[in-house]
């Protein structure tokens, strides 16, 4: 066994918890992902501390929550990472895919980028032109985008749901796959190595080629969602504006439904699960590729998201919202070389960007002491750790926060969860002990009113400490 393990940290973009077949969800065909879980740990309750893109990735690869890095919406600008620090300590940096740092092609502490950015780009570097992008015009082709889509007699129908009709090895989620692949086999063998994967998907266009979302469109068992009446008018308001919102805005080619159908409802699940079958495949792919160059012989494997995703639950798509189907994300670890028993689960809480640290004190290099985040390295090799007893979530007014609210925070222990709306004397409070869908909401309800203050307490405090922990980093440095 190395002093150092290689590190491989492989991420995708909007994945829920329950689209891995391992992880309690039997309709997904995963079978390289289910692998990952039988032979890793899984940690059962990780949740993500912003539900967007940018924020997540700049917590998790900084180490502090939103609200310290400055960093809480989409389009805001960061680079600095702690792989930084890897790359001081003699590690190999290599990240193939998706990063979204902010400009997009930093350097963030890798030897080597080769980024590939979201598939239908419409915010910051719109124009920015990326692996992927290249590959499309040196095979002079352009790829399916919101303005071809647009075209489509059918598509306010579509729930941003689309088959990927160019040569298949073109898809974003292949291309990455393949390209990592690619590195992977033909680089001179380095060690110890840092490899960050970043699939695009199965954030939208809802887009994998026909063949992975033909079995999904012809299994009549797919449970879909059926928010009630009851459930839609108790929404937020902040949430009901942005369901309509989504009906008028076409973000990442989705326009959304206030009704959709059982047809659009199961083509939608069908062509989600489909990416993700997609990139559980090119996750095999690359595994086999790492094992044969040797990487595998003493390395820590992460699998993981930056947020999930809604589908039609609560009525609601994409994310901007801090339901569990959003916060909490499948994360995986498994040491190649037996540095901690696999085959197992963590349970308890934790979160993304704790990591970070994990991956840190792997490579020998001791973290901040005012990281915000904590290692997991104890937790993975002995089992005995002590789980965070909340997790908090943070969201600034984002394209999506249709409704005039300037600010979310949401707070979540093991059965409770509170979020809290700025400038709304409205909220939510769910008893996720006996509502573990969340959708009866106890904001209201005086019986609950000592629960709310305790959470809002907790939430109180917590920013305190945060404050007081960090008043040596410079709020926004990025």
């Amino acid at each position: 066994m190395a002093e150092r393990p290689n590190i491989i940290l492989i991420m995708t973009d909007q994945q829920r918890y329950d689209s891995i077949a391992a992880l309690g969800y039997p309709y997904a065909v995963t079978p390289n992902l289910d692998s990952l879980a039988e032979n890793g740990v899984t940690l059962t309750d990780c949740h993500i501390t912003a539900p967007s893109c940018v924020p997540s990735r700049a917590s998790l690869f900084s180490g502090y929550y939103p609200h310290t890095t400055g960093v809480l919406a989409n389009g805001q600008k960061w680079q600095h990472t702690w792989v930084e620090k890897l790359r001081d300590a003699g590690y190999r940096c290599v990240n193939v895919g998706k990063m979204h740092t902010i400009p997009y092609n930093s350097d963030s502490g890798f030897h080597e980028r080769y980024v590939v950015e979201n598939k239908d780009r419409y915010m910051e570097g719109r124009y920015y032109f990326d692996e992927w992008d290249k590959a499309l015009a040196a095979n002079g082709l352009v790829k399916q985008q919101r303005e071809t889509y647009r075209q489509l007699p059918d598509y306010r129908d579509r729930l941003g749901t689309f088959d990927w009709e160019l040569p298949e090895a073109l898809h974003s989620d292949a291309f990455v796959g393949n390209m990592a692949k690619w590195w992977v086999e033909n680089y001179p063998p380095t060690e110890p190595l840092f490899l960050q994967v970043g699939f695009p998907g199965p954030h939208p266009p809802f887009d994998p080629p026909a063949r992975y979302t033909k079995p999904y469109l012809e299994c009549n068992d797919l449970p879909l969602p059926q928010p009630t009446r009851e459930e839609l008018d108790s929404l937020h308001q902040e949430l009901k504006d942005k369901r309509q919102h989504d009906v008028e805005v076409d973000h990442d080619s989705v326009v959304w439904s206030l009704d959709p159908t059982p047809d659009q409802m199961h083509r939608l699940w069908a062509h989600y699960l489909g990416n993700v079958t997609l990139i559980d495949e090119k996750v095999g792919e690359l595994l086999a590729s790492l094992k044969e160059r040797g990487y595998l012989d003493d390395a820590i494997v992460i699998f993981t998201s930056d947020h999930g995703e809604c589908l039609g639950e609560h009525g609601l798509i994409q994310k901007w919202s801090m339901y569990d189907i959003v916060t909490r994300v499948p994360t995986i670890i498994w040491s190649t070389s037996g540095r901690f028993e696999g085959g197992r689960e963590l349970n308890g809480l934790c979160q993304l960007f704790d990591l970070g640290p994990t991956i840190l004190e792997y490579a020998g290099i001791t973290p901040p002491e005012s990281f915000e985040a904590r290692s997991l390295k104890s937790a993975l090799e002995t089992g005995d750790w002590t789980p965070r007893t909340h997790v908090f979530c943070e969201q600034m007014g984002d394209v999506a926060m249709a409704g005039g609210t300037e600010f979310m925070t949401g707070v979540r222990s093991d059965t409770w969860k509170l979020v809290h709306f700025k400038g709304s004397e409205d909220g939510q409070l769910f008893d996720l002990e006996n509502d573990p869908k969340e959708v009866r909401n106890l904001w209201s309800d005086p019986a609950y009113l000592d629960r709310k203050r305790e959470l809002l307490d907790v939430m109180r405090d917590w920013l305190i400490e945060s404050n007081y922990r960090t008043r040596d980093v410079m709020a926004g440095a990025r």
